[in-house]
């Protein structure tokens, strides 16, 4: 028989105190009985002296302090797991959200994972194919990594979230792939599109959603992607499934944890987060990897839009110090209608030399990503010198760096929201592009390479010209 106590003494926003509590442990689940037999669901945050912190999930309006009840559960917030929630839509908490049956729990599993032991890892070294050239070609993500998509507001974030989980696969036969969907303090509208995408693609079959809309529980929020890793790992460890989790957006659970940290009355750190909130988003990033002797792993892709487009901002700042490189949308690409907006030149995955090459991807990927990394950095400066001194004072190679800048925006870069590209397509519209270049200007790409695809492009290119 659990004990009861009727001494909350005073209510802060989502927080209440307890006086006079017994063998109360940090994090254990709490229970509030209202007078009307309403029960609300919440944590322990602090408890010291016979005093206890307490974290309410569903918020603490019209909580009666006199005749309320609270008991002390004794375990942490559990999430119950079975492979039959592939398929399914959950809320912030893991309950099911799509009118659907309860999940009969093979397990709980703690919704705060267990450390992974460092030595355990093993490195990434495998290709995801996410079907979008400006990833796949030019920041490939690896399985295990932790690769984030850096937005800003109005751009099509959504979009390619939803592109991305439909599309994304891993190579060879028998591999067992799984998408987990987290979206963090999204409205009605949002969920509403990523939901019915998913299941109009048929992308749900293989997918788990947990949707938190903007206006449930901060608390909630705050759960939501620990909820969503929980998931993975058991998929993942346990199912041995190549997990690809996607988060959106992050910004907005950032938000939450200052609004909790404001209530607690802590001291704020940068723009008012709290001083911990590098360790925070550290506890669900470093969830993300591979462990020796086990067949699944879980790559996360965390996308959140920057305040003021800023880099600098603590939020795409401190995940910057996390992941392993940052995928950055571009306001100015969006402007031009380029789908998906991504700005090959500031974004990096530190990873990609590991997941490509032979038997990954194609021995000619390396080569490829940085000739035309380097070519379109230099029709980019040949642009920007055309704005300031015309077109006639350029030379007539930078003439052709220009025009294989803007090709190499409107047909690598761009692409349909239903296009899904193999890594030899996008590899062979590279090529393609790259005959637009001098052969004399191909300085990273070997010979050996040039002789074998080059020629083939230039064929393909002629045929299109003919076409046309």
């Amino acid at each position: 028989m659990l004990k009861e106590y009727r001494t909350i003494s005073n209510i802060s926003g989502p927080l209440m105190f307890v006086e006079d509590v017994d063998e109360v442990r940090y994090d254990e689940l709490v229970e509030v009985e209202l007078p009307d037999g309403q029960v609300r669901r919440g944590k322990v945050l602090e408890a010291h002296a016979g005093r206890a912190l307490v974290q309410l999930f569903e918020g603490t309006a019209g909580l009666d302090v006199t005749g309320s009840k609270v008991r002390f559960l004794g375990r942490v917030i559990e999430l119950p797991v079975s492979i039959d929630m592939l398929g399914r839509v959950f809320d912030g908490f893991g309950r099911p959200r799509d009118n659907g049956p309860k999940i009969i729990p093979e397990k709980r599993l703690d919704i705060n994972g267990s450390p992974i032991n460092p030595y355990a890892r093993a490195y990434p070294s495998e290709f995801i194919q996410t079907g979008i050239s400006a990833i796949d070609c030019m920041n490939p993500i690896v399985r295990g990594q932790k690769l984030p998509i850096f937005s800003g507001s109005g751009l099509p974030h959504p979009r390619i979230a939803a592109q991305i989980a439909r599309q994304a696969k891993v190579r060879g036969s028998g591999e067992k792939f799984a998408v987990v969907f987290a979206a963090l303090g999204i409205t009605f509208e949002e969920a509403d599109f990523f939901i019915s995408d998913f299941r109009k693609t048929g992308a749900i079959d293989r997918a788990v959603l947990f949707v938190n809309l903007a206006n449930d529980p901060v608390i909630e929020r705050l759960a939501t992607p620990r909820m969503a890793l929980t998931c993975a790992e058991y998929l993942a460890f346990e199912k041995d499934m190549h997990v690809l989790v996607i988060m959106t957006d992050i910004t907005n659970y950032c938000e939450a944890l200052r609004e909790v940290s404001a209530a607690r009355k802590e001291v704020p750190g940068r723009r008012g987060y709290p001083g911990y909130m590098y360790t925070d988003l550290a506890t669900i990033y470093e969830r993300a990897g591979r462990i020796q002797g086990k067949k699944g792993s879980i790559t996360q892709v965390p996308i959140l839009s920057m305040p003021e487009d800023d880099k600098t901002h603590p939020i795409p700042d401190l995940t910057g110090y996390i992941t392993e490189g940052q995928v950055i949308l571009s306001r100015e690409l969006h402007k031009k209608g380029v789908y998906p907006p991504i700005n090959v030149s500031l974004s990096l995955s530190r990873l990609k030399d590991k997941g490509i090459g032979t038997g990954k991807t194609r021995e000619d990927h390396a080569g490829v990503l940085n000739e035309l990394s380097g070519a379109y950095d230099r029709g980019k400066e040949a642009r920007e010198l055309a704005v300031v001194l015309g077109e006639a004072a350029l030379t007539p190679v930078d003439k052709r760096f220009l025009e294989f800048a803007d090709a190499f925006e409107a047909r690598f870069v761009k692409q349909g929201e239903n296009e899904d590209r193999s890594i030899e397509k996008t590899l062979d519209i590279g090529w393609e592009l790259m005959t637009i270049i001098p052969r004399t200007e191909l300085k990273r790409v070997s010979d050996e390479m040039v002789e074998k695809y080059l020629p083939a492009a230039k064929e393909k290119s002629a045929a299109a010209g003919s076409d046309r």
